[in-house]
């Protein structure tokens, strides 16, 4: 048995990185996850960073996955798919509201096809109201969720993208979620279900349980939102920069004592867990003074000493290096058969019992078309054809 979704088959229909993301958690843990793409492949295939025709970007969301071509506006591509349905367990997808019921493969398509099919759509602002059929893209849900004002820090400050497609991630984690839920509920009740999830309301979410305390009391919302410091907690030291996080009472003990500041201890300011919350700001600069004192190798020798929270500010290239990181055995090197030594992480989840591994690398373009149409029943004729339209699709 590899991994504890060992057994499911998932058809992926969704392209860029939210639903890819998604099917490649499930495909890590062990399902047999089938992606199904259009002649022309899914975009990210040919982004940013590449090698021998396979983009960085394509790799690290859709290892462990099976290509399958397929052009589903022709008779021949439809019939393949719902030869595909009544095999899978899942169903997940990320085309525009509307576009899955127009093809012919919405959920009441599928369902009937397979009575307990769990269908995942995702969708970038919901499948109705004023958005619905805009065009989606990840620094458009940052601005509409008001996560570019939390990066910010204060509403009357520019705002400012976070520097990653979080949304797009989040939701790629959302729905691989949404989906195993759903098939335990399969396992208890015996029936499917259609699962909806939109970006928007995935981000807005992952806001509220830091971010809007000051519009959860009903009455007493806030009419402008500050940043609770307006200094963070990163440091500059006397040659780079690292991380402090010293915002308990017993904490500010050990950085006073750390930092050979005495007087920290007993200033009245600080004597209470309120105190040092209220006089934040003073208390990060005070931190900051005296970080630029030492190098950042001293200071993590003394804050290791007295058990101070800390870290380095590592760039990536020197993350993948950092000693913790290796002792998680996270990052793991693979061998592709197209593009050679690739590194990659491996599932953050350890299941002792069903371990989930690496079983190969992100597919070429229909690699598997042929061999997955056979497994479920298409004639060698059928299969010919579809080829066939295939390439002249190209």
């Amino acid at each position: 048995m590899s991994g504890p979704l060992n057994g499911v088959r998932v058809l992926d229909l969704s392209a860029m990185i939210s639903g890819p993301l998604g099917g490649m958690i499930l495909a890590d843990q062990g399902a047999d996850v089938i992606k199904i793409e259009p002649p022309a492949g899914d975009s990210t295939r040919w982004v940013a960073t590449g090698r021998n025709g396979f983009s960085a970007s394509f790799l690290n969301n859709n290892r462990n996955k099976r290509s399958v071509v397929l052009d589903l506006k022709s008779p021949a591509g439809k019939r393949a798919i719902q030869s595909l349905i009544a095999t899978a367990d899942v169903i997940l997808q990320n085309f525009r509201p509307g576009v899955v019921d127009r093809l012919g493969i919405g959920y009441n398509d599928s369902k009937a096809i397979k009575a307990d099919i769990i269908y995942a759509s995702i969708s970038g602002f919901g499948e109705q109201g004023p958005y619905v059929n805009k065009p989606v893209f990840d620094p458009l849900i940052q601005s509409l969720s008001g996560l570019t004002t939390v990066q910010a820090g204060s509403d009357n400050v520019r705002p400012t993208l976070v520097r990653t497609i979080l949304p797009d991630k989040l939701t790629g984690f959302a729905i691989a979620q949404a989906i195993t839920a759903a098939l335990f509920s399969r396992e208890r009740n015996g029936e499917g279900q259609h699962i909806h999830l939109n970006m928007l309301d995935t981000v807005v979410h992952f806001m509220w349980s830091s971010d809007m305390g000051g519009h959860t009391f009903v009455g007493d919302e806030l009419k402008e939102e500050t940043a609770q410091s307006f200094i963070d907690l990163i440091y500059e030291t006397a040659d780079g920069y690292m991380s402090v996080a010293a915002f308990r009472r017993v904490d500010w003990k050990k950085l006073a004592d750390a930092c050979e500041r005495p007087d920290w201890k007993t200033d009245e300011r600080f004597l209470t867990s309120a105190g040092l919350e209220d006089y934040k700001n003073e208390r990060l600069e005070m931190t900051q003074e005296a970080l630029v004192e030492r190098t950042t190798k001293e200071w993590i020798e003394r804050f290791t000493k007295f058990d101070v929270p800390h870290a380095p500010v590592l760039t990536r290239g020197e993350m993948i290096n950092n000693p913790q990181i290796k002792a998680n055995q996270l990052i793991e090197e693979y061998d592709h058969p197209a593009v050679g030594r690739i590194r990659q992480t491996r599932t953050p989840a350890v299941f002792d019992g069903t371990p989930a591994k690496y079983r190969f690398g992100g597919a070429s373009l229909g690699e598997h078309t042929r061999e997955v149409l056979t497994e479920v029943g298409l004639s060698e004729n059928d299969i010919a054809q579809i080829l066939k339209n295939n390439s002249q699709q190209d």
